[in-house]
């Protein structure tokens, strides 16, 4: 945590989880958040909202962007052109073999798995996998095995392999997966349920946002990051500043250096307001 007596840089990108943390428990944002991220652009403070929704499940704020019209997206995954469609500009994908080898791992120490596949140009799960958005129900898979066995061409680059467990605690199935396949790919979760998030080796919100920064010459000092979920928690580690929601997992609070107001109390538009009212005059 920054000491009390140790000047802060000032703040040149405010980086932003959104279910859990800048979105309400509706799915909407806020007329005072609005205001308030709008401000922060309009100060010279980059937003980039950071999730682990894909880019198809952005329409939540993608009218909310300003400046340079970017996100990133499946936990680092992806990064995505919200002006454009969601279009996916870069991407760090799980290659085919190493997800295979994270669903054999998991079959075997967790029985009752069922599986889903993101890819860069739509959804793929098993039958018994829960459908998470009625909107967007995907298309179904006999077994998420033959799904990811290697196309001719290789396919379409797979952004996100997700696992669900209808029995298991969710802390207990990450801890279980992490000693399973941990070394095989990064693996976290955002959802209450047991729905397990895996990505590439090395790939995290943190690693996706700290290259986009390096692009624009900001250092992780000038960083300040909100999150509710373990999904966060290399941002919120990484970031110079950081915020667990007054709502967040017991993770986040030992990841975050301060605390925030819950999400449906506007807890990333309280901090937001506070910066703003802080900055030095011109």
């Amino acid at each position: 945590m920054t000491p009390a007596t140790a000047p802060r840089p000032v703040p040149r990108l405010i980086a932003t989880d959104l279910d859990g943390t800048l979105l309400r428990d509706d799915k909407t944002v806020s007329e005072r958040t609005v205001a308030a991220l709008a401000a922060a652009e309009e100060a010279g403070i980059e937003v980039f909202f950071v999730t682990g929704r894909p880019a198809r499940w952005m329409h939540v704020v993608s009218e909310h962007v300003h400046g340079h019209g970017l996100a990133i997206c499946a936990n680092g995954a992806a990064v995505v052109d919200l002006r454009d469609g969601g279009r996916v500009l870069t991407v760090h994908p799980l290659e085919r073999p190493t997800a295979l080898a994270v669903v054999q791992a998991l079959r075997a120490v967790a029985p009752g798995v069922s599986f889903g596949v993101e890819t860069t140009v739509g959804f793929h799960h098993e039958p018994v996998y829960p459908r998470m958005q009625a909107y967007d129900p995907g298309m179904i898979v006999a077994v998420a095995e033959k799904l990811l066995e290697e196309p001719p061409g290789g396919g379409a680059p797979v952004v996100k392999l997700l696992a669900h467990h209808s029995e298991l605690a969710p802390d207990a199935f990450l801890g279980l997966a992490r000693e399973a396949a941990g070394e095989l790919a990064s693996l976290t979760r955002s959802s209450p349920s047991a729905l397990l998030e895996i990505s590439a080796p090395g790939v995290s919100k943190a690693s996706t946002l700290a290259r986009c920064c390096a692009e624009r010459g900001i250092s992780a000092a000038e960083v300040v990051a909100f999150g509710d979920m373990p999904n966060d928690v290399e941002m919120l580690t990484w970031a110079g500043t950081s915020y667990a929601m007054g709502n967040a997992h017991p993770d986040v609070f030992a990841a975050a250096g301060r605390l925030t107001a819950a999400n449906n109390d506007d807890g990333v538009a309280v901090v937001i307001e506070r910066i703003l009212h802080d900055l030095p005059d011109t």
